[in-house]
């Protein structure tokens, strides 16, 4: 079991993937960090040394923000653009869609479940 950055990754796949389950390190920074510690991307990481690991522990935690502290950052980042009520702002606020997507149809994952608003029309009582 190798944890790097506070997260355990999985020891089967590639590290070049495995670096992925980390917040804030996707395939582009992943390459990079590898690319920095000399280590063949194709590599397992049950099958990396001790010294690799290490390696890439503190090629990380020196140049990369990742995990809790990322995550602080974008949250005070939305914070402060819902502070200000900026345009952007206001969509977090209200839950919507922050960068221009249409919403009068999609947009599910932003809004959530659908809820009908008509068809609750009162029953006009017919003649007997």
């Amino acid at each position: 079991m190798a944890r790097i950055a506070g997260v355990t990754v999985p020891t089967e796949k590639q590290v070049q993937i495995s670096l992925t389950y980390i917040f804030g390190i996707g395939p582009v920074y992943s390459r990079a960090i590898l690319a920095a510690c000399d280590i063949d991307p194709t590599i397992r990481v049950k099958d990396l040394t001790e010294a690799q690991l290490t390696k890439i522990r503190e090629e990380i935690t020196e140049n990369y923000l990742v995990e809790g502290d990322l995550q602080r950052v974008v949250a005070g980042n939305v914070k402060r653009l819902k502070d200000i009520n900026s345009y952007r702002g206001l969509r977090h606020k209200a839950g919507l869609p922050s960068r221009g997507q249409r919403t009068r149809t999609n947009a599910r994952t932003r809004r959530g479940k659908k809820t009908t608003v008509g068809g609750t029309k009162k029953k006009v009582a017919s003649k007997t």
